[in-house]
């Protein structure tokens, strides 16, 4: 089995507002081999931009607080280390492309410049040498290296969010963490983007953990995917568990939703109902209120998680009885 470079345990973070608190991750287990890629999916408000800005280490502090849990880098805790050594981590081990790019970058500084200021904070390298490795990302992400002198503005969208994968490649990180890098573009530019993505996966050796709604980039780039529900994994395996094997009510529910090439569907099957305030998370089950299989037991008390195989967890005592034929 390939030695993990990510393992999350038992992580809660809750955002304390005014009088309420906001619970946003509960109880989160993960693992990350080198290597690999981690999908994470969910509807919006799952939880998973404030599980990859934990790993990140950038939770604002007030009203962020993380309660309890574990991140381990490398066999190292990331949440005991102190602001100093998680600067260094940021950037050189640990990488982020946030979701707009329209918005990551900041629009009085030459791209060239904000991917040179990574390389000469991390790598302390000369200005000089710097600049000349930028027009080499660039190069890398498919932008000719002498529009380094251009500004943000001079970009479209595609390009933009180009810029930012080379910014959060530059000092070739151990894990990258891609929080819904393709949802601004395009169909044509999404699938350049995750082709490129791939290729520098397979070129560095670059962990990965993808945020997406999209279980076709998920088909493309995983190996592993997490479904997140109200602050919560309530399915985890591989990509083939979840796809041909997927059995939680939300994961079920998820692929009904899809159109289908392959069928007349007069009409798609949504969900019904609403996320829970997560300011108010139902006592049992949070994805009870709109689970059809809903019984008094999912309304008292939170199921526990159960192994379906070594690869393949999931969150529902209807979900396991599926799984063995019961149901």
């Amino acid at each position: 089995m390939a030695e993990n470079i990510l393992e999350i345990k038992d992580l809660t973070i809750h955002y304390v507002v005014e009088k309420e608190t906001v619970e946003a991750v509960n109880h989160v287990n993960l693992t990350l081999a080198k290597g690999e890629t981690l999908g994470l999916v969910g509807e919006t408000g799952a939880g998973k931009t404030t599980l990859a800005k934990g790993v990140m280490g950038i939770i604002p502090n007030p009203p962020g607080k993380i309660r309890g849990g574990e991140i381990l880098f490398e066999g190292e805790d990331l949440l005991k280390k102190d602001k100093k050594a998680m600067q260094k981590i940021r950037g050189e081990k640990i990488s982020m492309i946030f979701q707009d790019p329209m918005t990551a970058l900041n629009p009085v500084m030459t791209v060239g410049d904000q991917i040179a200021e990574v390389l000469r904070l991390h790598q302390h390298v000369s200005a000089k040498e710097a600049g000349q490795k930028a027009k080499e990302l660039l190069e890398m992400v498919g932008i000719p290296g002498q529009r380094a002198s251009e500004y943000p503005h001079q970009f479209s969208g595609g390009m933009k969010q180009r810029v930012v994968i080379a910014i959060a490649l530059a000092c070739r990180p151990e894990l990258l963490i891609a929080d819904e890098p393709t949802t601004a573009l395009d169909v044509t530019i999404q699938m350049q983007v995750l082709d490129l993505m791939n290729n520098l996966k397979k070129q560095l050796g670059t962990s990965m953990i993808l945020i997406t709604h999209d279980f076709g980039v998920v088909a493309e780039m995983c190996e592993k995917v997490a479904i997140m529900y109200a602050g919560e994994v309530v399915e985890y395996g591989t990509a083939r568990d979840i796809f041909n094997h997927g059995c939680h009510p939300y994961t079920r529910g998820l692929f009904e939703s899809l159109p289908s090439l392959n069928e007349d569907q007069p009409r798609l099957k949504p969900i019904v109902g609403l996320m829970p305030d997560p300011t108010k998370l139902p006592v049992g089950c949070s994805f009870a209120p709109r689970c059809p299989f809903c019984t008094d037991a999912c309304l008292e008390k939170k199921c526990e998680t159960t192994n379906l195989t070594e690869t393949h967890q999931v969150k529902c005592d209807y979900a396991v009885r599926t799984f063995n034929g019961e149901v």
